[in-house]
This record gives C-alpha cells, structure tokens and sequence, in this order.
C-alpha cells in the first residue's frame, strides 16, 4: 500500500486549507483590532443615577 495514495494527499490539502483559513481569519481579526481602536469616543464624564447609563472605564480623553 502505497502511503501517499490519492485520498490520503486530498485530505492533507483539505486539512492544510482549513488551517491556513483559520489562521488568515484570526490574523485579520486582529489586525482590523489593533487598527480601528479610536483615540477618543464621546461618552458621559460624570455619573448620573440612572440604570441604563454607560461611562468609559478609563476615558482617554
């Protein structure tokens, strides 16, 4: 038996493609994160009583 046989080389190549794939995706998530983080986005500086409010953590600006 041949260890290189035709079905065994198409699976490797499938295999290889998905990984490749995979790892294209991950490397382009995290590129478009590191590049679209903004300086300073509009957000409340003072806290009001309210529920549904929402402040910056660590407002950068």
């Amino acid at each position: 038996m041949n260890v290189w046989s035709r079905p065994r080389l198409f699976a490797l190549a499938a295999a290889s493609a998905v990984v490749a794939i995979f790892i294209a995706a991950n490397a382009h998530l995290v590129f478009v994160a590191f590049s679209s983080m903004p300086e300073c986005v509009p957000h409340l500086k003072s806290p009001t009583g309210g529920a549904a409010t929402y402040r910056a953590a660590k407002p950068s600006c």
